[in-house]
């Protein structure tokens, strides 16, 4: 295996991250997950590493935005050429040292039929929550009040 870098985000890693994002489903321009919402997310005490290759270029992601009460762990991802090479694990366990650190709990999503992924985040403690579903409203100019 090449060798992988993980580092805290950059704005010049934006359009190798938006890549990933897309080819791995997680960008969505519904999700409003622009450069000016990331780096307001850190101010904000969050944080975004980023995985490198050899070649510097943008190969996996893990976001983690802070609510004030647990952080959020979410956009993980790996380019598909990169999949299923330990990764993902690598991403992990950084993104834990960070919540370590940070000293709050620590909460996910994730799509039930991502198998691979279920597994991985059970290996590192995280439990299903049950019972719960999960709602958004993207578009605010829905919302009738």
């Amino acid at each position: 295996m090449e060798n992988i870098t993980i580092r805290d985000f950059h704005p010049n890693d934006f359009d190798g991250l938006s890549q990933v994002w897309q080819l791995t489903g997680l960008g969505n321009p519904t999700r409003g997950d622009n450069l000016e919402i990331i780096l307001q997310s850190i101010a904000m005490g969050g944080k975004l590493l980023v995985a490198l290759n050899s070649e510097s270029k943008v190969i996996g992601t893990s976001w983690m935005t802070f609510d004030g009460r647990r952080i959020h762990l979410h956009h993980v991802g790996i380019h598909p050429n990169y999949q299923r090479m330990g990764i993902g694990k690598m991403l992990t366990r950084e993104s834990l040292r960070f919540v370590k650190t940070k000293g709050y709990q620590v909460k996910l999503e994730v799509h039930r039929d991502n198998i691979a992924a279920i597994n991985l985040y059970k290996q590192f403690g995280f439990q299903y929550l049950g019972e719960y579903d999960v709602y958004i409203v993207r578009d605010l100019n829905s919302i009738s009040i």
